[in-house]
């Protein structure tokens, strides 16, 4: 008998395609059962006036703020290129130094400012009527490093996706929204060092600390290897699939410090597997085989702040899946941590009839009683594959185009916020059109600023390019269209002497 779980098991969601809409083409994802891909309001393309206002104000104090650290804030001098520059020298110190870099001890300010500085920041704010949170979030940086922060988060995504999942988040409140994200570009930058650390050394860079005895990157590679968390498929609403083997975990196998780095590395690299305009996942904890050894609330809580606070608007549904009557005390705890908005995307299934609400039974993988025969096996990093990395002059040179990319989108932007009727509307065209490039430029720039991950070794990640969820579909696809191709030809060949006969 199934333990009861007081959560909706909602009707079959209807199936999805995700659609890139870019200034050059539409490109179609494989989600083999498929129909249009309906954008959701207050999405990039789906905006009521009403959102497009808020969206609006919120780049209009974005900019504001700008305004006042430059005038009252520390000397700039830290270019994007500059903090691309220090991040790759950091990748390549020592394996042991480098590790380290992770831990939350040596969350440092960036450029603290002189006590005179704070206070004239701080009565500008005032004066604006900003909260006060942003300048405590924002005192420990440059104009430039803001900005760097915010294109750093941007990578692929358009930037307005970026300012309205935090605007959802805090249910379109602007000051809240604006604290949110700054409060999380924060963290990603002192904190985890994500852009530092984390993407630059991936886990080729993992292997070869473990090699030197680093405890924090063998108990990374660990997890990697065993495949406790992976990102594979999509479900029936285009959505990435991550798999979470709870089974697999056990609190004394890692040290705290390297769970949360895993954690921060697979959220990261499954977010470039996102084929816009979808723009959440689907997160699945397999709980079959689950006991009591497995439970460990740390990284419970540090997922829940890193969906919540860090990574908003990120999931689109949560299945908890064939959880034992053990859970159900447990639950109750762990939903209580959680924010409603969350705690309402989760849902309890049993057997491949549930999971075929959420996800077609051909892309629904063998282990858990699905038909796509596949099956996780960790592919080591190939000796090389990062070399790109080492060519700073090309890297700089990108940068160099993403920084002049990103000021003409603060341009556009800045007369959008002002502008009205045809003018706004053509304006809103040149923002997407500038938003395109710069995703263009991101996938320039990626092999020369991120370690490749197991997923671009699957052949997943296209460097730009759809994402590759189902390699033999496509070949088969292709198969099919070139014995048509060939079939029509024939049937010309033949039909043209019949005619001529006639």
């Amino acid at each position: 008998m199934r333990p009861h779980f007081s959560l909706k098991r909602p009707s079959r969601p209807p199936c999805f395609i995700s659609t890139i809409h870019s200034s050059h083409s539409t490109v179609f994802s494989e989600n083999i059962m498929a129909t249009a891909f309906h954008v959701p309001t207050g999405h990039v393309g789906n905006l009521t006036s009403e959102q497009e206002e808020k969206l609006r104000d919120f780049w209009r104090t974005v900019y504001k703020l700008n305004d006042v650290f430059d005038k009252h804030g520390p000397p700039n001098g830290t270019s994007p290129a500059q903090l691309q520059r220090t991040a790759t020298a950091s990748s390549q110190q020592s394996q042991q130094s480098r590790w380290g870099l992770f831990r939350r001890s040596t969350a440092e300010p960036a450029s603290p400012q002189p006590k005179a500085e704070l206070n004239a920041t701080a009565q500008e704010l005032e004066r604006l009527g900003l909260p006060r949170e942003l300048h405590d979030v924002l005192s420990h940086h440059t104009p430039d490093t803001i900005r760097s922060m915010v294109i750093g988060s941007v990578k692929h995504e358009h930037p307005d996706s970026l300012a309205l999942r935090f605007l959802r988040a805090r249910k379109w409140d602007l000051d809240k929204a604006l604290v949110m994200m700054f409060t999380a570009m924060d963290w990603r930058y002192r904190e985890a060092k994500v852009d530092q650390d984390v993407i630059p050394n991936g886990d080729g860079g993992a292997v070869e600390a473990a090699e030197k005895g680093d405890t924090l990157a063998r108990d990374f590679m660990k997890q990697c290897r065993m495949g406790k968390s992976f990102a594979h498929g999509t479900d029936r609403e285009g959505r990435p699939i991550c798999y979470v083997r709870v089974r697999l975990h056990r609190a004394s196998d890692q040290c705290p410090e390297s769970i949360d780095r895993y954690c921060t590395y697979l959220i990261e690299t499954a977010r470039l597997a996102l084929n816009p305009p979808c723009e959440t996942a689907n997160l699945m904890f397999d709980m079959t085989g689950f006991t009591l050894a497995n439970m460990d609330y740390v990284p419970v809580k540090f997922i829940i702040k890193c969906f919540e606070a860090n990574y908003p608007e990120s999931l689109g549904v949560i299945l908890i899946h064939n959880a034992p009557w053990v859970f159900k005390g447990i639950w109750k705890i762990i939903s209580g941590w959680m924010d409603p908005v969350i705690r309402g995307k989760v849902n309890f299934t049993y057997g491949r009839v549930d999971l075929e609400k959420f996800i077609a039974p051909e892309q629904l993988i063998k282990e858990l009683d699905g038909d796509e025969d596949w099956e996780y096996k960790y592919i080591e990093p190939v000796p090389g594959e990062n070399d790109l990395m080492k060519d700073t002059e090309t890297r700089d040179r990108i940068l160099k185009e993403r920084k002049d990319l990103a000021s003409q989108f603060e341009v556009a932007t800045q007369k959008w916020i002002k502008a009205e009727g045809n003018e706004a509307d053509e304006l809103r065209d040149e923002r997407n059109r500038l938003a395109a490039e710069l995703r263009n430029n991101y996938w320039k720039l990626d092999p020369y600023v991120r370690a490749r991950s197991v997923l671009d070794r699957w052949g997943v990640l296209q460097g730009g390019k759809p994402v590759v969820w189902y390699p033999d579909v496509r070949e088969e696809t292709a198969v099919e269209e070139v014995d048509t191709k060939e079939k029509t030809a024939v049937n010309a060949t033949v039909a043209v002497p019949s005619a001529a006969a006639a």
